[in-house]
C-alpha cells in the first residue's frame, strides 16, 4: 500500500477525534484563511449552503497544501441553514440565545462539505446534509442549557453539539451522525481507500 502523508487542515477537535477514533494517520494544521471575506463575497453572488461550504473546505485545504505539496490535505467545512439565512457559531452567549430561539421548533439543515488536495490540486469532493428538528423546549431549559453547555454554545455552529448535552435540544435527527459532527467520515474513508491511504 503507498504511504502519503494525510493532514487534517482544521483547527476542530471534533473532527480530530473522528479521525483518530477510526485508527486513521494523520497530522494537524489548520489553515488560516478569512473565512468572512469569503461568505461576503459568495453571499453577494446568492450562493447556496453547499457552494459556501465547499468554497470555504477548498480555501482552507489549498492554503494548507502550499505547505505540504506531497500530502493530502482534507479541508471541511459546515454551513447550518435555516429559512435562507446562514448561521455562523455565537459570538456570546446572548448570541447562542437568539439563535436557539430562532431554531427552537424548526427544522434546519446541516450541510458538510468535505475536500482533498493534492498536490495543489483538488482532486476530490463530496457534501452531506442533515436535517434536525429541535423541540419546542422551555425558556427555563433554556437558561439552564445555556449556563450547562457554554463551551458548545461558543464553539459550535448552532450552539450544541448533538454527541453532548446538545442532543436534549432535538425532537428529530434526520441523517448521518458523522455528518452532523462536521465530517462525513463513510465517503471520506471510501476515498482514502481508493487512493491507497486505508487498507481496503
Amino acid at each position: 500500500m503507498r504511504r502519503s502523508r494525510l493532514v487534517l487542515a482544521s483547527a476542530s477537535a471534533t473532527r480530530a477525534r473522528l479521525l483518530s477514533a477510526a485508527g486513521i494517520e494523520f497530522e494537524c494544521d489548520p489553515a488560516d484563511v478569512d473565512e468572512a471575506a469569503i461568505k461576503i463575497d459568495l453571499e453577494r453572488t446568492g450562493a447556496g449552503a453547499a457552494d459556501v461550504a465547499h468554497a470555504l473546505c477548498a480555501a482552507k485545504a489549498m492554503a494548507v497544501s502550499e505547505r505540504h505539496p506531497d500530502a493530502y490535505v482534507i479541508g471541511a467545512d459546515q454551513i447550518l441553514e435555516h429559512g435562507g439565512q446562514k448561521f455562523d457559531k455565537a459570538s456570546s452567549l446572548d448570541d447562542a440565545r437568539r439563535q436557539l430561539q430562532a431554531l427552537r421548533g424548526r427544522t434546519h439543515s446541516l450541510v458538510c462539505g468535505v475536500c482533498a488536495v493534492h498536490e495543489r490540486r483538488l482532486t476530490w469532493r463530496h457534501e452531506a446534509t442533515a436535517r434536525l428538528e429541535m423541540r419546542d423546549f422551555s425558556d427555563e431549559f433554556l437558561d439552564a442549557y445555556l449556563i450547562r453547555a457554554e463551551d458548545a454554545c461558543r464553539n459550535s455552529v448552532g450552539a450544541y453539539y448533538v454527541e453532548g448535552l446538545g442532543a436534549q435540544l432535538f425532537a428529530r435527527i434526520d441523517g448521518d451522525h458523522f455528518t452532523i459532527q462536521g465530517l462525513p467520515m463513510l465517503a471520506l474513508m471510501d476515498f482514502l481507500r481508493r487512493e491507497g491511504l486505508l487498507a481496503s
